[in-house]
């Protein structure tokens, strides 16, 4: 996926050993299908030549309000009408103390200080040492550019340069791309609580074994990420899976279904919307043994009694919240065979609005899926497309939908 195609951004180096991570961030951008500009200062090209940075974006990097290449001499215009974000990363104590004065004498504070402010959003990635990030002039500093309309990217925390450990340090260039990847991302869900489900249960026999499922929760979990995007606020109720929690998501983590139904009763009770991606066992042992159970020697398997397990989703959709239709519940159906009837079949005995079913093969731990969306007026198919991709469309699909079914 290119998640930033036709975006031009204006990256910006002020002074500070993670400009290292910021030729990373560059790279990605362009990856991602960004033109980038960059634009630093002389306290960056301390850190990192201009050359590598050049090299990297595949423009000429701007260091000089006096740029020759301007015919007008006006570049702090020019790179600021032609952005669709500017990006300060990192973005140093001294930096962000000159962007709260509107100082104006260099480049790139004279550009933020020019931009404009409704159009072109500022994000800033600090970047310093532990006790200058917990300085009180840092923090009034951070509050007033928030309150002036700069989004603050957060630090991280860990091993510094200096040889200390604590927060400032620059987040990492992956965390930081998804970071501007959502913030450029469309806000269709923006105030609403949206709570999903992933991956497999995990119903124990005995210590050593028990009954699983191939799920991998890479489709729940592209949807609590594009969620997220849409400017909701997310729950993720996961199941035994390993896979990194997106940023900006509140991650619960489950093991066997009668879990995940308590958490995702206690997570429902003021979201707006249910999406159950999670692939539960229908069945868990009636009794789970307290030892490993060992052959006999007798050559015959042991005996062993199931009890069904709760259905979570019907469980949600016949609440309260959901009767007042309070709450939009999607359910998504992976079926060997006969989809259309079985999802058909499926929507009407859990009683949602809606339900997403597997096209083809089963996708189980696969990159990519295609959806067939079904309500009661019929059916849309989702095209194969990578999971995340798909999620978007998902989520914008359930955005859509939202209005009309809580009037």
């Amino acid at each position: 996926m290119n998640d930033l195609a036709g975006k031009h951004i204006v990256l910006g180096l002020s002074g500070g050993i993670a400009c290292y991570k910021s030729a990373e961030l560059c790279r990605a951008f362009v990856k991602e299908g960004a033109t980038v500009q960059v634009v630093m200062t002389e306290a960056a090209e301390q850190f990192i030549t201009p050359v590598t940075m050049q090299a990297l974006s595949g423009r000429t990097v701007y260091t000089s309000q006096w740029d020759v290449r301007e015919p007008n001499n006006m570049p702090h215009i020019n790179l600021s009408r032609e952005a669709d974000a500017i990006v300060i990363a990192p973005c140093s104590a001294d930096f962000m103390a000159r962007l709260v004065h509107g100082r104006a004498d260099e480049l790139l504070s004279l550009l933020c200080l020019a931009r404009p402010i409704e159009r072109v959003p500022l994000l800033l990635a600090p970047a310093m040492n532990r006790e200058m990030w917990a300085h009180p002039a840092t923090q009034r500093n951070m509050a007033q550019l928030a309150q002036d309309g700069a989004t603050i990217l957060g630090v991280g925390s860990g091993f510094q340069a200096c040889g200390e450990t604590g927060d400032g340090r620059m987040l990492e260039p992956p965390e930081l791309l998804e970071d501007i990847v959502a913030f450029l991302q469309p806000k269709p869900l923006a105030g609403k609580r949206l709570v999903v489900t992933a991956g497999p249960t995990f119903e124990a026999l005995d210590p050593i074994r028990g009954i699983t499922n191939h799920s991998s929760g890479k489709m729940g979990f592209a949807i609590a990420r594009a969620a997220r995007e849409a400017g909701a606020a997310v729950t993720l109720v996961a199941g035994p899976v390993r896979l990194p929690t997106p940023r900006g998501v509140q991650r619960i983590d489950v093991t066997s279904a009668r879990q995940m139904l308590a958490a995702t009763l206690a997570a429902t009770v003021d979201a707006d919307v249910f999406v159950a991606t999670a692939a539960v066992a229908d069945w868990r042992p009636a009794e789970e043994c307290g030892h490993k159970i060992k052959k006999d020697g007798s050559g015959q398997p042991p005996s062993v009694a199931f009890t069904e397990n709760p259905d979570i989703l019907a469980t949600v959709a016949q609440g309260e919240r959901a009767r007042r239709r309070a709450l939009f519940c999607v359910g998504f159906a992976a079926e060997s065979h006969d989809l259309l009837v079985h999802a058909q079949a499926k929507r009407a005995r859990k009683g949602i609005p809606l339900l997403a079913g597997n096209i083809g093969p089963l996708t189980f731990g696969q990159d990519d899926n295609q959806l067939l969306l079904v309500d009661e007026h019929g059916t849309q198919e989702l095209p194969r497309a990578p999971k995340l991709e798909l999620a978007r469309s998902l989520v914008a699909d359930i955005a859509r939908r939202l209005p009309s079914w809580t009037a």
